[in-house]
């Protein structure tokens, strides 16, 4: 007998991207054949402490209103579709952050857009989603 997969608690990182949109797409549908909800994330630039005030606080507040703005069509669509989700916006290391509200927030699965780009690209500019597989604490779903 197979014991049957359900998430829950689905993490939701999204950049504004379209491929972020088709993730959100999925991950909607997962909350909704499981019953879950979404941990909608967006992952910014650290803000560096050293610009000292108000320049600290100025930056601070671009990041959250351009954050607010990019979320918009993701909290749209949750909202629409009446998926139950949460939101975050955290500074960071991309990746280092995707893995670590996954696990503080006892996150099921991460599902995530990729732009697909090839290997090589890949190694020579670097990859978010590559590094979310080798870290994360959970299962991670690719949506291209």
């Amino acid at each position: 007998m197979r014991s049957q997969t359900v998430f829950k608690r689905i993490l939701l990182p999204v950049d504004g991207s379209s491929f972020s949109m088709n993730a959100a797409v999925q991950a909607v549908e997962l909350a909704r054949l499981s019953g879950g909800s979404i941990v909608l994330l967006h992952c910014h630039r650290p803000v560096p402490t050293a610009l000292g005030e108000p320049n600290f606080q100025e930056l601070t507040e671009r990041y959250a209103r351009e954050a607010a703005e990019l979320l918009a069509p993701f909290r749209e669509l949750l909202t629409r579709l009446g998926v139950p989700y949460d939101d975050k916006i955290v500074g960071g290391p991309t990746a280092d952050v995707i893995c670590e509200v996954a696990e503080l927030d006892k996150c099921d699965c991460i599902v995530m857009g990729t732009r697909g780009k090839s290997g090589l690209e890949s190694l020579v500019l670097g990859s978010v989603t590559h590094k979310v597989l080798h870290l994360a604490p959970c299962p991670v779903l690719v949506v291209r």
